[in-house]
């Protein structure tokens, strides 16, 4: 008998109308429904018939601002993160629900308690992206005088994640009676007050919903920074993060895993999803055309200004196709994205790009990699990418919705499941099921503390 082959893990991303930002402009895009019920309803059962793994939405908590004034490309707005999940929850039973929550500009005792509610609510499907936030002008929004040092908003984080884990482990698993005959509705004696005090929380109380049905729900993370990579280690159940090739990939999953031993921890229970931009075509050249037609939705200026502001450099006194200046970032000075610079600045670097071929980059993915071919192309990469130790899977990033989803489910899935490197039906229940995470023994709050390193 020959050896069973790796499966898939894949997520899809709800951001917007699509991943592309000038893809509100195209007429298969439902730009005219980002407040409508229903349509998140279709996209989580499009997404549920797909057999994802999990929906990943976004948090968007600040419009983009320049001189005074809105000038954010992307549609807008974006509803509440949580909120939507449970809208999809109710016309869903199987897929994954995670939610972006910051940990820089919210509390740990709501945060607990809203995705406490959403495992219950979805019968055990809960993740939650732990996000530092980049965009500096949330800080103003929070009656805060400046966005938080980069490395201190890790380890904000790292302490925020253990005290909101603390307030789920408050409850043992069966301290909810609800016994009519002895009148009693919860255990008093399986029911814990916290104590925390740490350098960024100093609190006492207990939650007021019950441990999740997942224990804790999975913890996802995104990002790439050194600072990043160590609260992944410690933290991070999965991973999402940005790998434009197959070389960087395959490094940056060999550094993330290498770190886990230090923490305890076993490599295969730790996921690691790249984000991946298909654009789909009955042929290599049609897929060309179609990502080019995209890219004319959003003037060449235009595309260059919101590479000018993606990167942090001043773009307007340069030739559209004159080379980038990659020279000019400087990743360690930024405080909101380290990482994504470091890429984009790679990027140009290695392939020689004018501005004008980063700017397309940049619109289409946001420095994610992006694909352009066939189904059957976009599996074998996918596949040489799982075999060559690059990821466990792959977070997809639509261009548009609900189409690009659409074509994905309808022609790349039944290639991967042909091929045996995907599910052809959810095994389990909840997303720790589908992603073969087994649940956090309970440990009784006080007991619950690390430090971050």
């Amino acid at each position: 008998m020959g050896t069973a082959k790796k499966q898939l893990h894949l997520g899809v991303f709800l951001l917007n109308t699509g991943q592309h930002m000038g893809g509100w402009r195209h007429p298969e895009t439902m730009a005219d429904r980002m407040l409508d019920l229903s349509f998140y309803q279709e996209f989580a059962k499009l997404a549920e018939k797909g057999r994802f793994d999990t929906i990943l939405v976004l948090e968007q908590i600040a419009i983009g601002e320049r001189n005074g004034k809105v000038v954010e490309e992307r549609p807008i707005p974006t509803p509440d993160t949580v909120t939507l999940l449970s809208v999809m929850a109710s016309a869903t039973e199987k897929i994954g629900l995670t939610g972006t929550v910051s940990t820089t500009y919210n509390d740990p005792f709501h945060v607990a308690a809203r995705l406490a509610t959403l495992d219950h609510l979805s019968g055990g499907r809960a993740g939650w992206n732990m996000v530092t936030s980049q965009d500096p002008l949330i800080a103003f929004q929070f009656s805060k005088d400046a966005h938080m040092d980069h490395t201190l908003r890790y380890r904000r984080a790292n302490e925020f994640v253990e005290v909101a884990m603390k307030f789920w482990d408050s409850w043992e698993d069966n301290a909810l009676l609800a016994a009519r005959s002895s009148g009693l509705y919860i255990d008093p004696d399986k029911v814990h007050d916290i104590h925390h005090s740490g350098t960024y929380f100093s609190l006492s109380g207990t939650s007021y919903i019950p441990r999740p049905v997942q224990g804790h729900p999975v913890l996802f993370q995104a990002g790439s920074s050194r600072s990043g990579l160590q609260f992944a280690a410690q933290k991070a159940e999965v991973v999402f993060t940005a790998q434009d090739n197959l070389q960087d990939a395959k490094a940056y999953y060999a550094d993330l895993k290498g770190r886990l031993k230090r923490f305890g921890r076993r490599p295969e229970l730790l996921h690691i999803l790249p984000g991946l931009a298909p654009m789909l075509g009955s042929t290599e050249d049609e897929a060309k055309k179609r990502m080019e037609h995209f890219n004319e939705l959003i003037l060449p200026e235009i595309a260059a200004k919101i590479l000018s502001v993606t990167v942090d450099v001043d773009l307007s006194s340069y030739p559209l196709d004159s080379p980038f200046p990659y020279w000019e970032i400087d990743p360690e000075a930024n405080n909101s994205k380290k990482s994504r610079l470091q890429l984009l600045k790679d990027l140009a670097q290695r392939e020689g790009l004018t501005i004008r071929q980063m700017s397309k980059h940049v619109i289409a993915a946001g420095g994610h990699h992006t694909f352009c071919g066939t189904p059957e192309q976009l599996a074998d990469l996918m596949e040489e990418w799982l075999d060559q130790g690059a990821c466990d899977g792959f977070n997809i990033m639509p261009s548009h919705y609900l189409r690009g989803l659409e074509e994905f489910v309808d022609h790349v899935v039944p290639i991967l499941q042909k091929r045996g490197r995907y599910r052809k039906d959810y095994t389990g229940n909840t997303l720790r099921d589908h992603l073969g995470l087994t649940p956090p023994p309970h440990g009784l709050p006080a007991l619950r503390q690390s430090t971050f390193i």
